[in-house]
């Protein structure tokens, strides 16, 4: 009962955000999906050479899970993360090259 006491606000912290974010906060989905991508690239290679080797493919998945969610499939709208932020406009990242 005290560690749930305790952990109260942590618990509780997703619903400091509008209420159209709790199931995008709540949901695992976007990782699980990323997860699954670099097991399906990592399987079509079989055996890496070295440890840079993995990061480089894993760090390449990572920018273009990146920029597929920045430019096409924004997650949340810019509109409801302005309603989150200190500053007026919200603007996308740097778009990786």
């Amino acid at each position: 009962g005290a560690l749930m006491d305790a952990s109260r606000d942590d618990v509780l912290a997703y619903m400091d955000f509008p209420r159209e974010h709790w199931a995008q906060i709540a949901s695992t989905n976007p990782l699980e999906r990323v997860n699954r991508e670099i097991k399906r690239r990592s399987d079509v290679i079989g055996i890496f050479p070295n440890d840079e080797a993995i990061v480089r493919l894993v760090g390449a998945l990572m920018l273009e899970t990146n920029d597929e969610w920045t430019v096409a499939r924004r997650y949340m709208s810019l509109e409801s993360l302005a309603r989150v932020t200190d500053t007026t406009t919200v603007r996308l990242s740097a778009v990786a090259t």
